[in-house]
């Protein structure tokens, strides 16, 4: 018996199905309850669907809180200021404005909350402005409508064939593990530049996009206790970015310094033997690789010479990446399985995972927010000065278009989409309206007659290069066909309507244009600069900081600035290595915080280390571009090496050799060891970084 082969887009034909089924549901259910406005249903289908399941689900929610905001604010404002249009407008534009700078700020899922709280005060309030005493009957009449069509996706998508995000996350994590691989087996290769600075970049921005969807898995009921062990997951695949280059360094140290130990190369292919072995591996092969890294460990005189000290940092790196490796397996697995109940113990347990901590350039963030405030005053007042009829229409389409693309660094060509599919929609709705539609006379006929354009806008949905527009088609469809329960069709209304609607998107291509020229260089430079701002801060003790908390704050702009590489910035921002800064911020909170339990003298002795490093970075930051380290740094940190090599074993001080280690390898891995090394009492701990 033949296997039946279905086509690989047959995933997202059957979400296109689902939604345009929920979309029939809730046009159905408002038409037979008398609502008004029942296409309000209906779009707000297409608003919330997402190919996964918990994903819907979560934005329905996210868009019933934000409309209820929306509406309370158009009916908590209209009655204010219905006499006086000049301060409805400003108070609807610093509402707008101020909503949005929240959900700039939150870029979680959540954030949608806040965006659409900003435009719905608009979209709510102004087609009521010459009836002001209506106001809170179409607030009530919005929210009941959308929350009709949130319903019926979420229950359609829920229900009907769901598509968990459990596995979708355990697929994404499996992928970013394979590439991860591919790198680490370069490292253990000794191919150290096997892999650019951009494409290890790239897997910093993999971990910010999977944070989207380990935040929508509470809402997939299938799944939601995987919760925990998916942020355990992102915090261990985190952690491997500063360790693997780490390894990378301390390899290339042990090869170049000639005294290579026997069994180190064999046991690197072991280990990539292992990696590469993927999850079917041996699960004793851990144990027994962790067993050979503590054979190698070096002892006695050996332990307090230069060499024996970078070996023993590579080691530790070594089996620090087993252990995290181990973990990333094992969590992998279970959240793709959606398994809560087998219990999951780490075997990583050497320091704390990477904290999921954010970097705000508010400055830009305050800039963004403004020029949409400003834009929505300007629409106001080209409608009030011309006293155009439809200009509320005009306005309400430059507030969404503004909101919608508010936070990429050039929004221009996302509206100037935005305005031609708002065209085309027009269009097909006009085809609709006044050719198709009249020939219509039962439900089953409307079902057929929507069904090409919507099924192929889902399936435009489900591309991610191309959900905002087919979304946006599919809404605005919906909206200028304006169906309601009887036919009623005015050709002039209908073209002055949705040309003031169009109209709003070409306003707002045009202000974006006018006042958003800089594109992504402007950010991707202050990220970089931010970076160094942040590490001179960190060395001069200005941060109360942690290093979980600095690493996430690494990541995060890590994260920001990999998409914007692509896009043509300058050369000087292209090379500039993030994860190489984090390894040196890792190793600056090693000395400060190991800096107040030592003696005076050797306290005095880091001293100088910090304020080299500070003045490196603070150099940089101030020049806005990258330099040499200030000629002192190399000669106040071997002096601070030898200082505390030279004084009996003190707890304390262990922490202080690993920043003074991790930082000399950072900033000088071509130079000579440190001279009077090998003369330590003591064997000091390993470098970390």
């Amino acid at each position: 018996m033949s296997r039946l082969i279905l086509p690989a887009s047959w995933p997202a034909w059957l979400f296109s199905a689902k939604t345009f089924l929920a979309s029939m549901l809730a046009l159905y259910v408002a038409l037979a309850a008398g609502f008004e406005r029942p296409y309000w249903a209906m779009a707000a289908v297409y608003v919330v669907a997402n190919p996964l399941s918990g994903a819907t689900t979560s934005k329905a929610l996210y868009r019933a809180l934000g409309t209820l905001l929306g509406a309370a604010g158009s009916v908590l404002l209209m009655p204010l200021f219905s006499d006086s249009p000049e301060l409805l407008c400003l108070a609807m534009a610093l509402w707008t404005g101020v909503f949005l700078f929240v959900s700039l700020l939150d870029r979680s899922p959540r954030s949608y909350v806040f965006m659409l709280a900003g435009y719905s005060l608009p979209l709510i309030a102004l087609p009521a402005v010459t009836a002001p005493g209506t106001i809170f009957d179409v607030a009530l009449a919005r929210t009941e409508e959308i929350t009709l069509g949130i319903v019926c996706a979420s229950l359609v998508h829920a229900l009907v064939f769901p598509v968990r995000i459990g596995p979708a996350l355990g697929a994404q994590a499996a992928g970013w593990l394979r590439d991860a691989g591919l790198w680490a087996g370069a490292i253990l290769r000794g191919e150290t530049d096997a892999r650019a600075t951009l494409e290890r970049q790239r897997l910093a921005a993999d971990i910010r996009a999977m944070d989207m969807l380990i935040s929508q898995l509470a809402y997939d009921t299938a799944v939601a206790g995987t919760t925990r062990l998916a942020r355990e997951l992102r915090g261990r695949m985190a952690l491997l970015l500063p360790l693997l280059p780490s390894l990378a360094d301390r390899i290339e140290a042990v090869r170049a310094a000639g005294r290579e130990p026997d069994g180190f190369e064999a046991l690197r292919r072991d280990v990539l033997a292992w990696i590469e072995a993927g999850p079917g591996a041996d699960a004793s092969a851990a144990d027994r690789l962790k067993a050979a890294i503590a054979a190698l460990e070096p002892q006695g005189a050996e332990a307090e010479h230069w060499d024996g000290l970078v070996l023993s940092s590579a080691l530790e790196r070594l089996g620090e990446i087993v252990d995290v490796w181990q973990d990333c397996r094992a969590l992998q697995a279970q959240i793709a399985l959606g398994d809560t109940a087998k219990p999951w113990k780490p075997v990583f347990r050497q320091r704390r995972v990477v904290a999921p901590a954010r970097h705000y350039d508010f400055a830009l963030l305050a800039f963004s927010v403004t020029s949409v405030v400003l834009a929505i005053l300007a629409a106001c007042a080209i409608w009030i000065a011309t006293g155009w009829a439809e200009g509320a229409g005009c306005v309400i389409m430059t507030a969404v278009g503004c909101s919608f693309f508010a936070a990429l660094d050039d929004p221009a060509p996302q509206i100037r989409g935005f305005t031609v599919w708002m065209l085309v929609s027009a269009a097909v709705s006009g085809v609709y309206l006044f050719a198709i539609l009249p020939l219509v006379h039962d439900f089953l006929g409307l079902v057929l007659v929507f069904a090409v354009p919507f099924l192929l806008a889902g399936r435009l949905v489900a591309r991610p290069q191309f959900t905002m527009l087919a979304m946006l088609l599919a809404v605005n469809t919906a909206s200028f066909v304006g169906l309601q329960a009887s036919y009623s069709a005015d050709f002039a209304g209908f073209v002055n309507g949705n040309m003031a609607s169009v109209a709003g998107g070409a306003f707002a291509l045009a202000w974006t244009l006018l006042t958003r020229p800089f594109g992504a260089a402007l950010a991707a430079r202050r990220l970089v600069h931010a970076g160094w701002a942040d590490l001179a801060a960190t060395a001069r003790g200005r941060r109360n900081d942690n290093a979980e908390h600095f690493a996430g704050r690494v990541l995060d702009r890590l994260g920001q600035l990999v998409p914007r590489l692509a896009q043509g910035v300058a050369d000087d921002v292209a090379a500039a290595d993030l994860l190489a800064e984090l390894r040196i911020g890792m190793n600056i909170l090693d000395l400060q915080r190991a800096r107040p339990g030592l003696p005076p003298a050797l306290r005095a002795s880091i001293e100088p280390v910090l304020e080299a490093v500070a003045a490196t970075f603070g150099e940089r930051a101030a020049a806005g571009k990258a330099g040499a380290p200030v000629p002192r740094l190399m000669g106040s940190i071997d002096r601070a090496l030898q200082t505390l090599a030279a004084v009996p074993d003190h707890a304390s001080m262990r922490p202080a050799l690993q920043g003074l280690v991790g930082l000399r390898r950072a900033f000088f891995p071509g130079e000579p060891a440190p001279s009077g090394l090998a003369q330590a009492r003591f064997r000091p701990a390993i470098a970390a970084e």
